[in-house]
């Protein structure tokens, strides 16, 4: 069975709510919206405090290319543009609706039927959904309509699907594709045309029998889409781990992207999000979230507003045990702990995670033993202790040739560390600094070193 060549670990799954259907969440009665739910510039507010909006409207509009319109997720009153703290404290711009009904702007088709043929160019399709402000929603929060547009010179050979949901706890792409399977495939063909190609992979692992076999059934009727299964290896979700898995291309070092081996990759939710963007005319304005946990009464899987806060998820769940825990934004691999939650459900948000106990704490760190188990972990290739040790003496020039910005944050070196050192943390500071010195670098003019 495939999966890609290099590195990965095996943590234990936890797929708590792997079996329970997709509910919707009741409305709040106040959202805030960042202005920055995505990759690149910030939004720009189109709306003052006082302006009545309805739900589906545009609200902010797309700092840049590299940027995405927001949508307001409830209708009512702006009550705020102004600094909100998010979940980590860093306060960021955000816009404050108090909800008044659920009235929608004009145009959205919210009805449950399925529109299978779609009739638009591939210019008219990623302008849809630009103007919808899709972004990648597994997590790294790309626009989409920047991916599906292929540099001059590129040329895309096939769409891949990412199915894989390889985050221990999460489950709400697994439920996606159960309970959405035929607009995920009409996504799929939607993204196929969009930069032209006439082939497309869902790449799903083989912990989810269900889903591969769902979609297999639904892609028989769509020439050109094929169901790949995986075997279970984190990180196989990693956009490169996933391509060299389905394909057996290997994506060169940054800045290399997907596109120079030919592919394009999208994750399910977004791809359903395409769907409804081109055929509904649907914004981003609401996502599944899984809140999950050990210590949590009822694991779900929650239709949520963006915007909505995190607390309410949580309530929805149970509440917060009653032991000492950690709440995290993402899953236990790659999420982030969040000291805030007041703070909003946002387009990137695919899980909310509560560890209680032993799987909470930070274990004491000791010395670097040099067995080199974080370097066979590493799914890159890179060396993490050494990165880590270099980003503490700030050798900056050491750290960049060591190709620190080809890490993808997994946290496979951190998660097999017999030391308990905090590789990640220092490899994430790392990757920082080094990716601001390039930036700085080429807006000066200055060649590398």
């Amino acid at each position: 069975m495939k999966t890609f060549p290099m590195g990965g670990v095996h943590p234990s799954e936890n797929k708590l709510s792997s079996a329970k259907p997709i509910e919707v969440l009741p409305l709040p009665e106040v959202v805030n919206v960042p202005l920055a739910q995505h990759i690149g510039a910030p939004a720009v507010a189109k709306v003052a405090k006082g302006d009545k909006v309805l739900a589906g409207q545009l609200i902010a509009e797309a700092g840049s290319f590299m940027s995405a319109n927001i949508h307001a997720p409830v209708s009512g009153t702006v009550t705020a543009v102004d600094l909100v703290p998010n979940g980590q404290g860093l306060r960021q711009m955000m816009i404050t609706i108090k909800r008044e009904g659920d009235e929608w702007a004009e145009g959205i088709d919210r009805s449950e039927t399925l529109v299978r043929e779609c009739t638009l160019s591939s210019q008219e399709i990623i302008a849809r959904i630009k103007e919808a402000g899709i972004v990648g929603m597994g997590g790294a929060t790309f626009p989409t309509h920047v991916k599906l547009s292929i540099p001059a010179g590129k040329k895309a050979e096939c769409v891949i699907i990412n199915g894989v949901e390889c985050e221990p706890y999460l489950t709400s792409d697994h439920r996606m594709m159960l309970e959405h399977g035929e607009e995920i495939v009409v996504g799929v063909t939607i993204l196929m045309k969009a930069v032209g190609v006439e082939r497309a992979y869902i790449g799903i692992e083989n912990n989810k029998p269900d889903a591969i076999a769902h979609l297999t059934q639904i892609a028989a009727s769509y020439p050109g889409v094929e169901v790949v299964p995986l075997k279970v290896r984190y990180p196989q979700g990693g956009e490169k781990q996933l391509i060299a898995a389905v394909t057996g291309r290997q994506v060169p070092p940054p800045p290399a992207l997907p596109i120079d081996v030919g592919a394009v990759v999208c994750n399910v939710s977004t791809t359903y999000a395409v769907y409804r963007a081109v055929q509904k005319r649907m914004p981003l304005v609401e996502r599944v979230v899984t809140v999950t946990g050990k210590s949590l009464k009822e694991p779900r899987n929650l239709l949520t507003r963006m915007g909505t806060p995190v607390a309410t998820l949580l309530e929805a769940a149970g509440g917060l045990p009653d032991a000492v825990c950690k709440v995290i934004n993402g899953g236990p691999m790659m999420g982030r702990a969040m000291v805030d939650l007041a703070s909003p459900v946002t387009k990137g948000c695919s899980g909310i995670t509560v560890m209680t106990g032993r799987d909470a704490e930070r274990r004491t760190a000791s010395q670097c033993i040099k067995c080199a188990k974080c370097v066979a972990a590493c799914p890159m290739g890179l060396e993490p202790y050494y990165l880590s040790k270099m980003t503490q003496k700030k050798r900056w020039d050491e750290v960049e040739a060591s190709m620190i910005t080809s890490c993808i944050e997994c946290g496979c070196c951190q998660s097999t560390c017999p030391a308990y050192l905090p590789l990640l943390d220092w490899v994430r500071l790392g990757k920082q600094t080094v990716m601001g010195i390039i930036r700085s670098r080429a807006a000066a003019g200055a060649p590398k070193k």
